[in-house]
């Protein structure tokens, strides 16, 4: 997409970036950033005098980037993260799914608010705020995690396609597959902002009908499913229990699922120079994601409850003579020693026991899910990619790039090995995933309690102290995950050695975050480690504009601080509003 111009383009004939020491001014034209390609509309927000306090109108305005950041909280992973969690500990870690979706969900708030203050998305703000090789190095942090999330998504999209074909679909093809159907639904970009956010809705309304169908089937005791959920305790729970609960918390925090949702919420037209109606933007853009991640929180109990009343308790003989009685085509899968569950086996598990038809619509479900899922992350990969590094690839450039690291080593383990495996790279990838969480939870926190940047709107000393907190618990908790699955590794001095140095680099680098976090926030006292000095936040980037303090912020830098002397960055309406 061409950056487009509009009014004020007079003021800067002959350049094409700022002047040194000259901050931006904000604009009224209408133009698009380098990073907007999701936004060639923005949508208009109505007026609703009538409804001064809360209107249906403008919340449906609104409605849209909330459903979009909620698909992540319904990818295969997370699916199969479920199904884990009600066959080993029934009703028991309901628990932990609805307190680590409430926990996502001020998470996507301080996204969601960022993106509204400043005009800008997680992305952008760190390529303005850290020096150049940490911003790399975060970067690449953020794309390890785009990628493994795609590689999740490719697993679960190639499992679907093999069950609803009662495998004649081989692995190795679904996987193929999955890479014209992205370019395939690339084309509602086409056709709308609108109609795109409604595609996704409807996916959404597919997983609702096929894993709410399921559930109705089984027909789970709600008692017991309500005592699961609000009674914080987990009776008879022993390391596996208590390993995936961790687990769960490991799904459902997507990292880059931050830097998504602060992108998303720039697709509304909202003057962020009247502080009425950023404080409107953020009420109505917090009221829309709580109710996507309800409906996201619903659909994962529905997949918990179903393996809860459904396998938990069972031995592998007994599942293993029911699939044979019902004649599945798959029951080949239990022909085992150990009783194990996953995407594959548990779509089999629900035919042998209900019926075929139970089999296709949790594979219906399954590809609504990857389909979705890989759309999103599509989004996030090119916001993430235009904003660290301030370099425009073309949609489909940017689809390939990312799809074929992803497909290249599930291809291999689809051709020459087969679905358990697949499984197995399921697992490495949520600990993966695992391992990225704190290059999304401490930028997030650094920037939504700074002042220059967030002005009025920074977080409260209460949210601050709690927000921090609640990062260095869902971090301790997936370095426990990540610590326990090193046992699991090959016992080789070298393999030791190399997760040595890895684990070492990247708990500096976690140390660093929090020191840029601290000195960002005030605490200058940190400044003057000389191991760090050289790595300090840049010098004042931030100006809150006098005229309207506490809405509208202005950027200050020169060219150099973007990494090249030689090459500025282009000047755009989201820039100027900066």
């Amino acid at each position: 997409m061409e950056d487009q111009t509009g009014s004020g383009e007079g003021e800067r004939e002959g350049s094409t970036a700022p002047k040194e020491n000259q901050p931006i001014k904000a604009s009224s034209a209408s133009t698009t950033s380098i990073a907007s390609t999701y936004f060639n509309n923005k949508i208009p927000i109505p007026e609703d005098v009538q409804h001064p306090v809360f209107s249906l109108r403008k919340l449906w305005a609104f409605t849209g980037p909330g459903f979009l950041m909620s698909i992540a909280y319904l990818d295969p992973g997370n699916i199969e993260s479920d199904l884990r969690s009600g066959s080993v500990a029934k009703f028991k870690l309901l628990w932990v799914l609805m307190s680590a979706t409430f926990l996502g969900l001020l998470m996507q708030r301080l996204s969601a608010r960022l993106g509204v203050v400043t005009g800008m998305h997680l992305a952008e703000v760190c390529y303005r705020s850290y020096p150049r090789i940490p911003r790399i190095v975060l970067w690449i942090m953020v794309e390890i995690a785009i990628i493994g999330s795609d590689m999740q998504e490719v697993i679960g999209t190639a499992i679907a396609f093999y069950i609803l074909s009662d495998g004649k679909i081989p692995l190795y093809a679904g996987v193929l597959i999955t890479i014209a159907d992205t370019f395939t639904f690339l084309l509602l970009d086409k056709y709308g902002l609108r109609k795109l956010e409604a595609f996704f809705a409807f996916l959404i309304l597919i997983m609702v009908v096929t894993f709410g169908y399921e559930y109705i089937i089984v027909s789970p005791d709600q008692p017991s499913l309500l005592r699961g959920m609000f009674v914080p305790y987990c009776e008879g729970c022993g390391p596996e229990q208590i390993l995936q609960a961790v687990a769960i918390i490991g799904a459902i925090i997507m990292p880059h699922n931050i830097y998504l949702h602060s992108a998303l919420v720039k697709s509304r037209d909202i003057d962020r120079t009247k502080k009425d109606q950023v404080q409107e933007a953020n009420k109505y853009f917090f009221v829309e994601a709580a109710i996507a991640l309800f409906v996201s929180f619903l659909i994962n109990v529905f997949v918990t409850a179903v393996f809860a009343e459904g396998f938990y308790g069972r031995n592998v003989t007994q599942v293993y003579d029911s699939c044979l009685q019902s004649g599945s085509p798959h029951a080949s899968v239990f022909n085992t020693t150990k009783l194990e569950v996953d995407i594959f086996r548990g779509g089999v598990f629900l035919g042998c026991q209900f019926g075929l038809a139970a089999m296709y619509i949790w594979a219906v479900g399954i590809l609504a899910a990857g389909q979705s899922s890989t759309m999103t992350g599509t989004y996030t990969g090119q916001f993430v990619m235009e904003g660290f590094l301030n370099l425009k690839w073309k949609r489909w450039v940017r689809v390939l790039f990312t799809r074929s690291i992803a497909i290249f080593p599930t291809i291999l383990v689809a051709t020459f090995s087969g679905i358990q495996d697949l499984t197995v790279m399921n697992d490495m990838l949520n600990v993966l995933m695992s391992l990225q969480l704190p290059f999304a939870l401490i930028p997030i926190l650094t920037f939504t309690s700074s002042e220059a940047i967030m002005g009025d709107f920074k977080n409260g000393r209460l949210m601050t102290i709690f927000t921090s907190l609640l990062a260095v618990v869902v971090i301790g908790i997936n370095l426990f995950f990540i610590s326990v699955y090193v046992h699991s590794l090959p016992n080789h001095w070298a393999m030791y050695l190399l997760v040595s140095v890895l684990v070492l680099m990247y708990i500096i680098f976690v140390i660093y975050l929090v020191w840029f976090c601290l000195v960002s926030n005030g605490f200058h006292f940190f400044e003057r480690m000389p191991c760090l000095s050289c790595l300090k936040p840049r010098e004042t980037p931030y100006v809150l504009s006098e005229s309207i303090s506490g809405t509208s912020l202005d950027f200050q830098a020169d060219a150099t601080d973007f990494g090249s002397t030689s090459e500025t960055r282009p000047v755009s309406e989201e820039q100027e509003e900066f």
